[in-house]
């Protein structure tokens, strides 16, 4: 269906046309996407500008913030903590420490895992020594 030129109220400005070339390049120089970007979104949300250009700031951000973890969202806790192999609720403490960068998550889960490493050595070690102290003892 297509535009109709004669109605310019508030209703019609909320709407977006696809079929007019002209809304096309307004909408998408607006929202600073492609205009099969603009596509997209219009298919997946409706033809209401708001909801339209809620949902391409949505993607924006989602796209921006690819390292940082979203504690809000479940499905990228869900994914962090299959990344990092732990339970969301170790995640959430993590993230707590070390901060919402994934790189800093990582090296902080590498540092205690690498401090465990050595805690695990000393205490081999501490019983070997008296394993084998307790051997020239009875012998």
């Amino acid at each position: 269906m297509a535009d109709s030129k004669a109605k310019r109220g508030g209703a019609d400005r909320a709407l977006i046309a696809l079929t007019e070339k002209y809304e096309v390049a307004y909408w998408s120089k607006k929202f600073k996407v492609t205009p099969a970007k603009l596509k997209y979104a219009v298919k997946k949300v409706g033809r209401s500008a708001r909801k339209v250009g809620e949902y391409i700031q949505l993607q924006k951000h989602r796209a921006a913030d690819k390292s940082r973890i979203a504690l809000s969202e479940p499905y990228e806790v869900r994914y962090w903590s299959k990344k990092f192999k732990i339970t969301p609720a170790r995640l959430k403490l993590v993230v707590g420490v070390a901060g919402h960068s994934s790189k800093k998550v990582e090296a902080y889960l590498a540092a205690q895992k690498a401090a465990k490493k050595k805690t695990v050595k000393k205490k081999t070690a501490k019983k070997t020594v008296k394993k084998a102290a307790k051997r020239k003892k009875a012998a």
